[in-house]
């Protein structure tokens, strides 16, 4: 009897391990793709990260999707000539450390 309660418990933490690590973020990914959305790599002449935001200086602004990266999590966008100052909230230090990885 006490078997099936301990088998019963050892299932469900099994699961909840299983969806909390389907839920987490790949911050890997999601800095490969906003150098995608920014026109890629050699679009991008400078960045910099200041605490929720990632100010990035392009060649070609037109290049950048601002939709993509808005749907990609962004809450905010502003274009400024030739730089777009992107509001990531609190998942801007865990980009900002792939993207410092990429360039």
């Amino acid at each position: 009897m006490i078997l099936k309660y301990i088998l019963i418990i050892f299932v469900c933490l099994f699961i909840a391990i299983a969806v909390t690590r389907t839920k987490k973020k790949d911050f890997k990914l999601d800095a490969n793709k906003l150098i995608i959305l920014l026109g890629g790599k050699d679009n991008v002449l400078d960045y910099e990260f200041n605490k929720s935001r990632f100010i990035v200086t392009l060649k070609d602004v037109s290049k950048a999707s601002k939709e993509g990266i808005q749907k990609m999590g962004a809450q905010g966008i502003v274009e400024i000539d030739n730089q777009l100052k992107i509001i990531l909230g609190s998942n801007a230090k865990q980009i900002k450390k792939y993207i410092n990885e990429l360039k």
